[in-house]
């Protein structure tokens, strides 16, 4: 299949073809069809499949085409008028779409502009008074803008909730409700997602009518070709051991995921201790810090990024060899969706945890969302936990558990040996 198999007309295919795309993913190839049909669209696709061209392609598409009906009949038209609009949950992701939007349709003559907080709006509200077409925001700077005037969404036609699963998690989903409310009622609206849990069919089913549903990746697999490996190790234990992978494997790239902003300034700190160079990336960071670190990371200057999962979404960077799990998330989608950060669009990865005892919990359920068992590395130096805590748990994974020695192997001299109690598994 491709692209103009699909009906993708001659200015998009010629951006297409400029940056080397021949061939749609799965998910343009089932959903660019629907959209140019003007069907309203469920999507639930793995992140990197290409979730962001398989929206904006048929959406460039509806406004040149009628743009150009305009001009035939009526000449020139006047100042241009938000007809599209895509909400995401942060500036980076807002970002990247806004690129995807201007590279796909730099033959069409269709503007876009990107808006979200942390930033001046100076900038933002004189690119809007002049006139755009496709409008990608973050909620809270596009509710704080049309609130002051600069922006009406009355005469939108297409509207897209981009990473609603994520919109969920950061607590947007009263603004949602409120954008939802000023789009004009006759709209084509898409829905894209990572995951598909409860909460988000639901706000689903409130914002969409009668909706053809495309999922490419079922929401509790994860990519195909991204190897996954835990690491059991005490919580003192994980910056020793993160060092001594970056020392030792052929790490070219890594994004390490920290649950806190305050966990991912103090894992930089150290690894700029051990020589290793890395920056973090989280909201406590202007957005002009965040760019420079992404950008620093993208173009290898950076070797190691630390993120949180608020500010890690969006962050696309091509050949990441791996994901490091410092942290285990609470939310089982939530793991999904960081080792979705490698083995993008068909490349290999290698997703690595660590899971000190407090976290067992959040492993268990990461493995019956994903429906198997992740590869534990049982042999390390850094598996350091406390007997007396190991003692007080039967059930602690073999990976944990010191090996016994043998009640005669005391030089002499030396203290007897505790033995190990009774009933006692040993690995």
């Amino acid at each position: 299949m491709t692209f103009q198999q699909l009906g993708v007309i001659n200015p998009i295919l010629r951006a297409l073809s400029a940056e080397g795309y021949t061939n749609p993913t799965p998910i343009q190839e089932q959903s660019i069809p629907i959209l140019l049909r003007g069907k309203d669209l469920l999507g639930c696709a793995q992140t990197g499949t290409g979730k962001t061209a398989a929206f904006a392609i048929p959406i460039l598409q509806h406004l040149y085409l009628k743009q150009q009906n305009r001009q035939n009949q009526q000449g020139k038209h006047g100042k241009r008028k938000i007809k599209a609009l895509v909400v995401t949950p942060t500036r980076e992701l807002a970002i990247q779409i806004g690129e995807s939007f201007t590279v796909y349709g730099k033959h069409t003559g269709i503007k876009n502009t990107v808006i979200f907080g942390g930033v001046k709006q100076g900038a933002q509200t004189k690119i809007l008074e002049r006139g755009i077409d496709v409008l990608v925001a973050t909620p809270g700077r596009l509710l704080d803008l049309i609130g002051q005037g600069f922006i009406s969404l009355k005469d939108v036609e297409y509207s897209v909730l981009d990473e609603a699963d994520r919109m969920l998690d950061m607590g947007f989903i009263h603004d949602i409700r409120k954008l939802i409310a000023l789009l004009p009622a006759k709209r084509q609206s898409l829905f894209f997602s990572a995951t598909m849990p409860p909460d988000i069919v639901a706000l689903s089913r409130k914002i969409l009518g009668n909706p053809e549903k495309v999922s490419v990746t079922p929401d509790q697999t994860t990519a195909e070709k991204v190897e996954q490996a835990i690491y059991f190790v005490s919580k003192p234990g994980k910056t020793k051991l993160l060092i001594h992978l970056l020392n030792t494997l052929p790490m070219e790239s890594v994004l390490v995921f920290s649950r806190t902003k305050h966990g991912a300034n103090k894992i930089v700190k150290l690894l700029d201790r051990a020589g290793i160079s890395a920056e973090a990336i989280h909201s406590n960071k202007s957005q002009t810090a965040r760019q420079r670190a992404l950008g620093n990371f993208k173009n290898g200057e950076t070797k190691v990024l630390v993120a949180t999962d608020i500010a890690a979404r969006g962050i696309d960077v091509e050949d990441l060899s791996h994901v490091v799990n410092y942290d285990l998330p609470n939310i089982s989608e939530t793991y999904v969706h960081r080792i979705g950060r490698t083995g993008r669009a068909g490349a290999s990865g290698i997703a690595l945890s660590f899971c000190d005892i407090e976290e067992k919990a959040y492993l268990r359920d990461i493995e019956k969302l994903i429906k198997q068992k992740i590869s534990v590395v049982s042999e390390h130096p850094f598996v350091n936990y406390k007997p007396e805590v190991a003692a007080k748990d039967a059930a602690v994974p073999y990976g944990l558990r010191k090996k016994s020695r043998p009640a005669n192997s005391g030089g002499g001299g030396s203290r007897p040996k505790r033995r190990r109690p009774s009933g006692r598994r040993t690995p």
